[in-house]
């Protein structure tokens, strides 16, 4: 069993030799996800949505296996080092029409499934006949997903058009050149895209190990931070960490009484197999109780959106 460093003693370790980042493995990333969402659907409340995300995930895997987005340019890299900016920033980004296709493929894949819900397959076709119809609706959703802009958001197809993107981003992560990183990096936000991270792992084995990594919701790249310390105003002194009772022993809130926020930190010596997005999102009742003491989430789940409050 390997064992989980304290914070005084990961604040005494030569960061040097810790990995600033793991980037996503395309063989394994999605195909991990899906298994872990299958696993974690079984007896659970939310089985037949946790169950829908796996196949919406298998489609993931089967297109990132296609996908080779154009990569950032040796100006836009410079530029990001110059400035310690996000290489791949997402928002703004110009995006090849290629993402539109992924997402065409996605929503074939679920109009295809026979044990879909048939809700889930009218938002899919709704989705794919506005792909032929209004690409530039469909450009403006995927915007306003990417800058988190709630209010524009439809909750019903986000999901897929934030799936799409995902395997898009990922694909430019797993190809980019991490030498070409800048040194420092903006403070919450994903060094490599500036997305925000979805929960975080304190990961097992290798140079990694006992080691807190956030987790891209976008991308799927991790970077470390610092254990106890509040993953998105940087706080350390009034940093605590909630859990449900009689529950698993490896999910906890990590809330901050600075900004009033938390998020969620997996740890892997407990269960091998947590997975950030999946895990995070079938972990929601830890939600209802962090929102019950007064806190906000961070950031939410990338397969998840309730879109505009009525």
């Amino acid at each position: 069993m390997q064992r989980i460093l304290e914070r005084g003693e990961i604040e005494s370790l030569d960061h040097t030799n810790i990995p600033r980042f793991r980037i996503p493995v395309r063989a394994s990333v999605f195909t991990d996800r899906a298994a872990r969402l299958r696993q974690l659907a079984q007896d659970h409340p939310a089985s037949a949505y946790l169950s829908l995300m796996a196949q919406l995930v298998d489609a993931q895997h089967q297109a990132l296996g296609h996908c080779k987005a154009p990569p950032a340019t040796e100006e836009q890299v410079s530029r990001a080092q110059a400035h310690g900016m996000p290489p791949l920033q997402a928002i703004g980004w110009s995006r090849s029409p290629q993402w539109r296709d992924i997402l065409r493929a996605l929503v074939d894949h679920i109009g295809e499934q026979a044990q879909v819900p048939e809700q889930a397959k009218a938002v899919a076709a709704s989705l794919r006949e506005r792909l032929e119809s209004d690409p530039d609706a469909i450009e403006t959703q995927a915007d306003a997903i990417l800058a988190e802009r709630d209010a524009e958001v439809d909750g019903a197809t986000a999901p897929f058009i934030m799936a799409a993107l995902q395997v898009y981003w990922t694909s430019l992560a797993i190809d980019f050149d991490i030498s070409k990183m800048p040194v420092v990096n903006p403070f919450g936000v994903c060094p490599l895209c500036g997305s925000l991270p979805v929960s975080s792992v304190v990961r097992v084995g290798g140079p990694g190990d006992g080691c807190r990594y956030l987790c891209c919701s976008l991308c799927s790249t991790e970077w470390h931070l610092v254990r106890v310390t509040c993953s998105h105003c940087e706080d350390t002194k009034t940093v605590a960490f909630h859990s449900v009772e009689g529950g698993p022993e490896g999910i906890k809130a990590e809330s901050c009484d600075n900004c009033h926020s938390y998020r969620k930190i997996f740890y892997q010596e407990k269960d091998y197999n947590v997975d950030p997005v999946a895990d995070d999102l079938a972990s929601l009742t830890l939600d209802m109780l962090m929102g019950e003491e007064g806190y906000s989430r961070a950031s939410g789940n990338p397969l998840l959106w309730q879109g505009p409050e009525s």
